[in-house]
C-alpha cells in the first residue's frame, strides 16, 4: 500500500474511533457495526470502547508502523488530515440523521 494511501486510511480509522471510544467510556450505548441493524442499532458501551480502541490501533498501525508518519512532511500530513476530515463529515452526517442533528434548525 502506498504510504500516502495508508496515511489517508489512518486518518479515517483514527477519526472513526473517537465517537465510539468517547461514548463507550462515558457509559453510553452507541451505534456500531456489531449492532442490529449494523450502524443504526446501538451496541453496549463496552463494545464501543473496544471498537474505538481497535480503530485507534488500526490507525496507528497504518500511519506510524506502515507509512512511518512524519508530521514535518506536508504531503503525509495532508493525507492523514484529508482522510480524517472526510470521515468526520461522513459520520457527522450519518449520526446526525440518527440523532436529529442533521435536521436541527438554528435558534433565532
Amino acid at each position: 500500500m502506498s504510504g500516502l494511501l495508508a496515511l489517508f486510511f489512518a486518518g479515517v480509522f483514527l477519526v472513526n474511533g473517537v465517537p465510539h471510544f468517547v461514548n463507550g467510556v462515558s457509559g453510553r450505548n452507541f451505534p456500531s457495526p456489531f449492532a442490529s441493524p449494523p450502524g443504526r442499532g446501538e451496541s453496549t458501551a463496552r463494545t464501543n470502547v473496544l471498537w474505538g480502541a481497535l480503530n485507534f490501533a488500526i490507525g496507528y498501525g497504518l500511519g506510524w508502523r506502515l507509512a512511518h508518519f512524519d508530521p514535518g512532511q506536508s504531503a503525509q500530513l495532508a493525507a492523514l488530515c484529508v482522510g480524517g476530515l472526510l470521515m468526520a463529515l461522513a459520520i457527522s452526517s450519518h449520526f446526525g440523521k440518527l440523532y436529529g442533528g442533521a435536521t436541527a434548525k438554528p435558534k433565532r
